[in-house]
């Protein structure tokens, strides 16, 4: 196998990247000076030696802890659950949210051989155990598999006391009625609001 091939091999294992796009990225770092691919392979290299779960939440990060788990101005008492850490990002941005999270690291998919012991549950329930936390809000997405992810988190952190609470699905703002499909509707329908 040639570089080009290995590189080319190496890309398209990336998500979304197949194998002609992998070979146009190949392409296209080869046309580049060469200190620019070798700041992309050591860009690489230092995140793959310095990045790491946070210690608390699995959140990725530099330090111990996470910025997120670190700040004492973010409320201990509510824990968002996620399934990936780049979910973490979406709920920033929306800038509402002044809690603390926990990544799952995936979710629960019996077909693909994700079971609960892939995910960091038990974690969750120690931090729940812990005290001083009232709310989980589940924030798996809205597929077959992070339902059921929802659904088996629920079961195992009710015990504990705490509230456990799902984000709400529906439509999206600016999004039109005549081209949502029918599941869309029905949710935004059972998570309807009373206008004040």
């Amino acid at each position: 196998m040639s570089a080009i091939d290995d590189l080319a091999t190496e890309l398209s294992k990336l998500p979304g990247i197949g194998r002609k796009t992998a070979l146009r990225l190949t392409y296209h770092l080869l046309k580049q000076p060469a200190g620019q691919s070798r700041r992309l392979a050591e860009a690489l290299v230092t995140i793959a030696e310095r990045v790491h779960p946070c210690a608390r939440c699995h959140n990725l990060t530099e330090a111990e802890l996470c910025a997120i788990c670190a700040d004492p101005r973010r409320d201990d008492a509510v824990i968002c659950a996620v399934e990936e850490a780049s979910d973490i990002g979406a709920i920033e941005r929306a800038g509402e949210f002044r809690g603390k999270y926990h990544v799952l690291g995936g979710r629960l998919s019996p077909l693909d051989g994700v079971g609960p012991e892939d995910l960091s549950v038990v974690d969750l329930e120690t931090r729940v155990q812990g005290g001083g936390v009232r709310e989980v809000i589940i924030a798996t997405n809205p597929s077959i598999e992070g339902e059921a992810t929802a659904l088996y988190l629920q079961r195992r952190l009710v015990p504990f006391g705490v509230t456990v609470s799902r984000i709400a699905r529906g439509l999206p703002v600016g999004g039109d009625l005549e081209y949502a499909d029918g599941v869309t509707i029905a949710q935004a329908l059972a998570a309807r609001r009373v206008m004040q």
